[in-house]
């Protein structure tokens, strides 16, 4: 067994809890073990977690079979149009002897592809409509609202391109399908791939996080009430149709992942797992425990054998039948802890280790983890953890729960903070500093200024919350208005800050051109309005509006940062100078430095800032007339290496000419390299 001592070396604060964290990762071992019934836990785990492969409708060389887990179920027949949607006992299932499990079987005639069909499930008691937990394709009737498993059996469909993911740090397009098009509807599988996957490429991101895969009955959920974990969302169109838009980020060299979200269920009885075979704690705990009150939900009870078998089979089905790259495991939080992190300010180490951790949760995301990495060992694994929890992020082999990142959850709520509550007098840019940087060293994070959650109904995106209605009035090329300027230079600078500071990054769809408003899903209190449930592109691509400076500025970020220099790579960032009062923070990445003065008025000349030997040139900046700005900074200019005196020591120096509220990225060209190309220069006819 791996001591945890290994991270106690990193965090000494962790030292008094050595036992406990020994403790979890040795009962995730012995749960492993006794699924599997070995000690070869890697392999045999991932074996093990193939449930799909046997429970669900398959047609194999001598017809059709079918099976389900039903403890509570006396009796269960398939329901469809073979069927003219009767009970006949042609269809009905037979349980297994000394099984909690029922099995039909049925001659090659007795099914076609496109036929839909559900479950009539009886217990002592009475009696209900189901949807079959493993169905793979369920489809929504636009009159009744009632969901339908469909069977599906079209030909294989044939993968054009194989893919590893790059050992590179993931910079994340975050999207949703549906909302992903310009018009007021659903869009389509097809037509993200036409149309979106282009301008992910274009803006420079390497990998796709898609949300609201899993079948949900709600659409404004952002289908985060999942109800068919097996199924992919046919409001989007067909699983050849999500295959194929994969299969074509995979040419284009991105990695998609998808939100997986293990860490609750819808409440839907017909057509989610609730009250499956006439119990409340089937899949769920019993009692109040097995109830989510904040999201009105159900919660998994990751003690059940049969519940690891689900869950763990659905983190493995995504990954072989779609070719996904990894997850972002959504509410983990809620997860692990039985108050769900609702209310609670994790402001002690003993609170991660105290009764109110669920251990078994622990368990099976550590399992989760396993799996995921031994059948795709270069897949992402995130997770959306608010706490903190440590080992979180820490490998398997050093008692950790193995997720690759977490996501920095404080960045977006630092940022927020500073423009919402903060006068811009105010900031602190070291407080600023340790906020973007502020992580374990056995952890790795993706930052981000927004996700979807900060542009919910309710909430405000980054810029509409310094921007406000402004942005409905001055976003025209040409306009003036001090709240739209000051809005453009943060919502740059904000970003570059982030960036430069990331072992990961995510943006949500759009944001990064500032698109306008809030996200609302058609509902009864919006007139069934798709209005803003879309994003408007035309924004980005029109040359009379601002918007498209955004964008811009977000392309040449990540071609330079990102895809020219990689400055992600194995580098971290280094503060070099912070000054509250001027409002300057300077930091080197790689041999890129960054330098952002926050100041709302101030604009600062000949400012020394002490540098590493080298030769500095300009390469980026925010305040650039191409992306929104002023144009106060010579682009391309080199900076002169110059000495200053500082505390009797003689330092290196550039002095720099810094606007207001503007950043600048100055590339470092180390003394040899510089010397060597200007020998090849003088000597070149």
């Amino acid at each position: 067994m791996p001591s945890p001592r290994m991270r106690l070396l990193d965090d000494p604060w962790l030292a008094p809890y050595a036992d406990v964290i020994e403790r979890r990762a040795q009962r995730a071992q012995e749960t492993a073990k006794r699924l599997t019934g070995t000690s070869d836990a890697p392999q045999a785990l991932a074996s093990f977690a193939s449930a799909h492969e046997y429970y669900g409708l398959h047609r194999t060389k001598d017809g059709w079979i079918f099976r389900e887990w039903a403890p509570n179920a006396t009796q269960i027949w398939l329901v469809g149009d073979f069927s003219n949607w009767e009970v006949r006992p042609e269809f009905q299932a037979v349980r297994i002897p000394g099984r909690d499990v029922f099995d039909w079987r049925g001659p090659e005639d007795a099914l076609c592809h496109g036929q839909f069909y559900r479950l009539e499930v009886l217990w002592n008691g009475g009696r209900g409509e189901r949807i079959p937990a493993y169905a793979r394709r369920v489809v929504q009737d636009p009159e009744t609202g009632l969901f339908a498993a469909q069977i599906w059996q079209p030909r294989p469909y044939r993968w054009k391109n194989t893919f590893v993911r790059p050992a590179v740090a993931p910079v994340i397009y975050e999207a949703h399908i549906g909302m992903a098009q310009e018009k007021e509807g659903v869009g389509s599988y097809t037509e993200f791939a036409e149309e979106v996957l282009p301008r992910i490429k274009a803006a420079g991101y390497n990998t796709l996080q898609i949300m609201g895969i899993m079948e949900h009955p709600y659409y404004g959920s952002f289908g985060y009430h999942v109800s068919s974990f097996f199924a992919a969302s046919s409001r989007f169109g067909t699983p050849e149709e999500l295959k194929a838009l994969i299969d074509k980020a995979h040419g284009l060299g991105i990695a998609v992942i998808m939100d997986i979200v293990h860490s609750h269920a819808v409440k839907n009885e017909r057509d989610g797992l609730s009250r499956f075979d006439g119990t409340a704690y089937q899949y769920f705990h019993d009692g109040s425990r097995g109830w989510h009150d904040a999201w009105d939900s159900r919660c998994f009870d990751y003690g059940k054998t049969d519940v690891l078998h689900f869950l763990l089979s659905n983190c493995r089905f995504w990954l072989d039948e779609f070719h996904f790259d990894g997850y972002r495991f959504d509410g983990v939080t809620s997860m692990l802890y039985l108050h769900h992190g609702l209310g609670v300010d994790f402001s002690n180490y003993g609170m991660y280790f105290d009764s109110t951790v669920d251990e078994d949760a622990c368990v099976y995301l550590t399992l989760a983890n396993e799996v995921i990495h031994t059948v795709r060992p270069d897949a992402l694994t995130i997770a959306e953890d608010v706490s903190g929890m440590p080992g979180i992020g820490a490998p398997l082999d050093e008692c950790g729960i193995g997720f690759d990142y977490r996501m920095a959850m404080g960045v977006p709520e630092c940022w927020f903070k500073l423009v919402r509550d903060m006068r811009d007098e105010d900031w602190s840019v070291n407080f600023l500093w340790h906020e973007l940087t502020n992580r374990r060293a056995d952890e790795r994070t993706v930052n981000y200024v927004e996700s979807h959650d900060q542009a919910l109904v309710g909430g405000k995106s980054f810029i509409f919350q310094m921007i406000d209605k402004e942005m409905y009035e001055a976003m025209h090329k040409g306009s003036q208005n001090l709240l739209v300027d000051r809005g453009l230079a943060l919502h740059k600078m904000a970003r570059l800050a982030t960036l430069g500071c990331c072992c990961a990054y995510l943006n949500f769809m759009g944001n990064e051109f500032g698109h306008p408003e809030w996200i609302d899903f058609p509902r009864e209190g919006n007139n069934n309005s798709y209005h803003y449930a879309r994003r408007q592109w035309s924004l980005r691509d029109s040359d009379e509006l601002r918007f498209k400076g955004l964008g811009d500025f977000d392309e040449a970020m990540m071609k330079l940062v990102v895809n020219g220099r990689k400055a992600l790579e194995g580098t971290y960032p280094r503060r070099i100078y912070g000054n509250d009062e001027d409002k300057v923070l300077a930091f080197i990445r790689g041999e890129l430095l960054f330098i952002f003065n926050f100041h709302s008025e101030q604009s600062l000349v000949d400012y020394p800032l002490i540098v590493p030997p080298g030769v500095y040139q300009h390469a980026l900046d925010t305040d650039a007339e191409a992306f929104g700005g002023f144009n106060r900074v010579i682009a391309g200019q080199e900076f002169p290496l110059t000495t200053i005196e500082r505390e009797n020591e003689r330092c290196f120096a550039i002095r720099l000419y810094l606007p207001a509220r503007t950043a600048l990225v100055i590339e470092r060209i180390p003394p040899k390299v510089a010397r060597a190309g200007r020998k090849k220069k003088a000597t070149t006819p």
